[in-house]
């Protein structure tokens, strides 16, 4: 049976090509308010008040008499604005208020004792009505820590312990400063927790971790010292998506507090959109409903929030203004005097270009933690749902820093350190569930974690072992303790103290200030220790020359030592031999193929891939085929194209010269042309393949007998060529600049006629 005609495609080409393009895999929705589904200023957001008695009483929040308070409304009014300040800052204009936190000449302190007696919509109204670049700023002058730092989800769908420390041991290397984990199967927490524990601190002390599961479940790993802080206590905008929740902010506090009151750092969740996403948002704008919930974690006494849309970023991209409102509620917590951990977590877009739009300003203006979850870990690990940058951004989001000059929080590994901190990671985790009899992993097994990109390249794997050991370490109450011991045990003494080191931190407290971090030398960097101090130019974070260092040494980076280096495996010595001195030749049929002068001596390799003596060779054996003689001659006294192929017209019999550098190009001249004046151009050196230099001899070979040749023609391309070898091609024309400049006897040497073996 026949299978039908495809329909026709009567759309424009035009719009074909768009409609491919990833963009167009992405929900956008028109604003709707009813639903919630606005980013700023919905006509059903309240109006902005403050009203008290004569006795202090608060009459009125936000146009709500104090009779019809819902939880949050009392909750905040009790507990989250200073009573003393509310009559100050409410009675300010929304763009006096705008300006002060905008205007780096006015401290980070005082703004945030006029914040401090701002209502929600007070708030929300305020940094609505702020340019995106504005937000910068305020960022700038705004986030708590002077320095800016990274964090990283590592997780896996096997659950495998040891991929986990590997992985977490990456991370480290590449600079997070915390590790997020998850699990597909829930009773694999304490399994996962342990491996990410161990290999979080191989390259360095002081990376905090996190196992995000069920919150009494979490609070007990916390409790044994398995992990060392929590983000995943949620608040929301609307009091039916508390009630949905079984819970209340009190309850949130309460938890909140638990956590604090055991020496874990701890931070809430929130972020546009999850209302609307539940069907309770009462109308509300997003970023009215997040300024809600950024009061909360004010009241609720959390170190910080982790904001910016997470989960719902996605939903709140979708709708106009959408991307500018998740940097405003990064803004907000900033402005509360709270941690900021800036979103970035969950995929935005399918758009590549949407997804760094939406990176780019919180890189520029820095944050607390400029993600609260980059995937370091390939997208099909990551539990939580694939990252708005993973691990294939790796070197995009490092390139990011360098161009721009500024402080991501990330820095570039080399192979060989990456391999043996893996490897260390995932040994030192077998070493630890052996000793504890927890789980026996063979050396295959390490040996394809180390050499992993993810669970895919694991060997197939018994899950009720992982199962099995995570059971073992809940029901034996495990603690940080042993897994010190069985490093120490094991051999792994220096990693064991490090762990310890963890432990003790727990006992000390430092770093339950907010916005608190460890340095690699387990320095305690926090608002309160490593304040911002942004008051305008000069002022504020900048790099250590040897963190600038970090930020602008990438590993793709390559210097002419480098290039010369790398083109000398292609050098194949006598192929190209010196005769002499080059004459004009008289034979009609000559042709002279011009070199450039670093052609065989210092470069053998072409742009394209090809060596110089494969492209030399199609372009003699096309002036053959036409029956003319060729002659090779290199050019001395000049590297331009233009010139080495005038320079070769000159000399050739004919009058006709081929122009050869050594990346690529090539041309066909005559000798009474001016310079740039050629008769063919192949110019992009990196699409020129092995026929078209074949065709570049046959033309000229034509040229030469009076013939009428069919042009050459550049290839197409959609790849950015200057962008991937602009850098190599300054590196050559260097070198041929060099050569070309060489002396000899005080003379600069003459054009040399050259006997090529082929």
């Amino acid at each position: 049976m026949n299978s039908p005609e495809p329909e026709p495609d009567h759309r424009l080409g035009r719009i074909r090509l768009l409609d491919e393009q990833r963009v167009n895999l992405d929900g956008f929705a028109e604003p709707d308010p009813a639903l919630g589904m606005i980013s700023h200023l919905s006509p059903n957001d309240p109006e902005p008040s403050w009203i008290v008695a004569d006795d202090g009483t608060v009459l009125e929040m936000d146009s709500t008499p104090a009779a019809d308070f819902d939880a949050i409304d009392e909750f905040v009014v009790r507990y989250a604005i200073d009573h003393t300040q509310a009559p100050v800052s409410m009675a300010m204009s929304e763009v006096e208020l705008a300006r002060l936190i905008v205007d780096s000449s006015v401290p980070r302190a005082d703004v945030l004792t006029v914040c401090s007696g701002l209502t929600p919509a007070k708030m929300a109204r305020v940094v609505a009505g702020l340019h995106p670049v504005e937000i910068q700023m305020a960022m700038m002058k705004m986030r708590a820590r002077r320095t800016p730092a990274n964090q990283a989800h590592v997780t896996n769908r096997l659950d495998d312990p040891l991929l986990i420390a590997a992985d977490a041991a990456t991370a480290v290397v590449y600079g997070f400063r915390e590790l997020e984990a998850t699990v597909p199967v829930l009773d694999d927490a304490p399994a996962v927790a342990v491996g990410l524990l161990i290999g979080s601190q191989v390259p360095a002390p002081g990376a905090l971790t996190q196992c995000s599961v069920e919150e009494a479940r979490e609070l007990e790993l916390g409790v044994r010292g398995l992990v060392s802080y929590a983000e995943t206590v949620s608040v929301y905008g609307t009091e039916q998506v508390f009630t949905d929740g079984d819970d209340t902010p009190w309850s949130k506090a309460f938890l909140t507090s638990s956590y604090a009151s055991r020496g874990i750092k701890m931070r809430l969740s929130s972020g546009a959109g999850s209302e609307v996403l539940m069907g309770a948002a009462e109308g509300k704008s997003m970023n009215y409903l997040e300024s809600r919930c950024v009061a909360l974690a004010k009241g609720i006494g959390a170190q910080g929030v982790q904001n910016g849309g997470v989960d719902g970023a996605a939903i709140t991209a979708s709708v106009p203004g959408g991307v500018k409102e998740l940097h405003a509620e990064n803004l907000m917590v900033m402005l509360r005097g709270l941690e900021s951990c800036s979103g970035n977590d969950s995929l935005m877009s399918e758009s590549t270009m949407r997804r760094t739009s939406r990176t780019l300003p919180t890189l520029l203006s820095g944050s607390d933690f400029i993600f609260s979850g980059f995937g370091s870990i390939v997208s099909y690990d990551n539990m939580f749902g694939p990252s708005n940058f993973n691990a294939d951004d790796l070197d995009d989001y490092l390139v990011m820093q360098r161009d721009w000059g500024v402080d991501g929080g990330l820095r570039s590994c080399d192979p060989t350190t990456l391999e043996a901190m893996r490897r260390q990671a995932a040994e030192a985790t077998r070493a630890v569930f052996e000793y504890l009899g927890l789980a026996d992993f063979d050396d295959d097994h390490v040996e394809a974690v180390v050499a992993a990109a993810g669970s895919k390249n694991l060997p197939q794997t018994d899950g009720v072992q992982v199962l099995s050991a995570a059971r073992m370490i809940d029901q034996s109450g495990l603690t940080v303790l042993d897994i010190v011991t069985a490093l120490a045990e094991t051999g792994f003494t220096e990693l064991a103290d490090r762990v310890l080191g963890m432990a003790k931190a727990r006992v000390n407290g430092d770093y339950l200030q907010t916005a608190a971090i460890f340095d690699e030398q387990m320095n305690v960097l926090s608002a309160l220790e490593d304040p911002n101090d942004y008051r305008g130019p000069g002022t504020g974070y900048r790099p250590t020359p040897e963190r600038q260092a970090q930020i602008d040494a990438v590993r793709q980076a390559r210097s002419v030592t480098d290039l010369v280096r790398e083109q000398a495996t292609f050098a194949e010595p006598d192929r190209l031999r010196i005769l002499g001195p080059a004459d004009f030749g008289t034979d009609p049929r000559e042709v002279v193929v011009g070199v450039s002068p670093a052609f065989g001596t210092k470069l053998f390799c072409t742009l394209s891939g090809m060596t110089i003596y494969e492209a030399l060779e199609q372009i003699l054996a096309g002036l053959e085929e036409e029956k003319c003689v060729p002659r090779v001659v290199r050019i001395a006294d000049s590297i331009d194209l233009g010139m080495i192929g005038k320079s070769a017209a000159g000399l050739s019999g004919s009058g006709i010269g081929v122009g050869l550098q050594a990346k690529g190009t090539t041309l066909i001249h005559r000798r009474d042309l001016p310079p740039l004046a050629n008769l063919e151009l192949l110019s992009v050196a990196p699409l020129i393949s092995p026929e078209m230099y074949r065709i570049i001899g046959i033309n000229a070979g034509r040229h030469a007998k009076g013939a009428t040749p069919s042009p050459m023609r550049n290839a197409y391309t959609d790849e950015a060529i200057t962008a991937r070898y602009h850098t190599k091609v300054v590196s050559m024309v260097a070198i041929e600049r060099a050569e070309s400049l060489a002396l000899d006897g005080g003379e600069r040497r003459r054009n040399i006629d050259m006997e090529f073996t082929r």
